[in-house]
């Protein structure tokens, strides 16, 4: 693994947002072919990343939100990214939702046919305990893979999580990711829980999810 050294890590602003949005949809396809952002959105990848970066531009804040997200860019490229949050603040995604698609002009049966073919993935999600700084969106630019910026990124978010009080971070991964779970494990987490679905299964392509976490 090549350790970069040019690389600055900033909280994420509305130039970022493009890039957002692709960690994002990403980040939520994991190793699978698809994730919940294409399930929500439907169509092409095209209209995915629309509905992700109208999700992290919302004026409700959630943890799709741009302001929840770190960036590391290399020689000023924005290379990858991860969120951290709190669920008791930014937890609840579905009013940015409702605000995403009415931006998007998305129809009533557009948005239930989204989560009809998503919703499979809301009996798996990880369960946290109060006060627990949670850490989720985690992508890298291809090009940009093995040369430790995930772990530079995981530094600073739980130094963030640090200095808002938290003392212990939460992160899932999708069981057969066995890469993100090792650089998980690297970074100090530790499996605690897994949730399977045969109906997450058959539509995404993971058994389910696997909760892990760390003190900070």
């Amino acid at each position: 693994m090549v350790v970069e050294t040019n690389v600055k890590v900033v909280p994420a602003t509305r130039a970022h947002v493009p890039f957002v949005a692709w960690v994002m949809l990403a980040a939520a396809r994991s190793h699978l072919p698809l994730g919940v952002y294409d399930f929500l959105a439907g169509g092409d990848e095209a209209n995915a990343l629309r509905f992700t970066e109208a999700l992290a531009t919302t004026e409700v804040k959630h943890f799709g939100h741009y302001s929840t997200f770190l960036v590391a860019e290399v020689d000023g490229v924005p290379a990858a990214g991860m969120c951290g949050y709190f669920e008791e603040e930014n937890g609840q995604i579905a009013l940015g939702m409702q605000e995403a698609n009415a931006r998007l002009g998305r129809t009533e049966e557009e948005v239930a046919a989204g989560v009809q073919r998503a919703g499979s993935i809301f009996g798996i999600l990880p369960d946290h305990l109060p006060g627990v700084w949670i850490v989720e969106h985690v992508a890298t630019k291809p090009e940009f893979r093995r040369r430790g910026l995930v772990e530079r990124l995981m530094g600073e978010i739980l130094d963030a999580g640090r200095g808002r009080g938290a003392t212990i971070a939460d992160i899932g991964v999708y069981i057969g990711n066995d890469p993100a779970q090792r650089a998980y494990e690297k970074c100090g987490f530790r499996v605690i829980d897994e949730k399977r679905s045969a109906a997450f299964e058959a539509a995404y392509g993971s058994p389910g999810v696997r909760a892990l976490r760390r003190e900070i």
